[in-house]
């Protein structure tokens, strides 16, 4: 492996597991009252083409990284919409 893959394995490492302490989080207390609803569809739309374009160029440090990114993103994204959208209806 070249110094530009452990170099790209190690950005990836860093920006992903960025947002497993906000993830852990979220699923824990399921409270997203704070996050923006639409800086998180925006950002998982952002991380879905940077998946598609690591996959387009074979790419593995941005393919691993967004894969992972996504998982954590969406998770939060989905209980982020569940919390604003759906859950009133049911206090209703």
């Amino acid at each position: 492996m070249s110094f530009v893959e452990y170099l790209g394995f190690c950005a990836a490492f860093c920006t992903t597991i960025a947002f497993l302490p906000q993830a852990i989080k979220v699923i824990r207390t399921r409270d997203t009252s704070s996050l923006s609803l639409a800086m998180y569809a925006i950002f998982n739309l952002g991380v879905a083409l940077w998946l598609f374009y690591g996959l387009l160029k074979s790419d593995i440090p941005i393919i691993v990284a967004n894969v992972v990114t996504l998982l954590l993103a969406l998770g939060i994204l989905c209980t982020k919409i569940y919390n604003d959208i759906f859950k009133p209806c049911k206090n209703s």
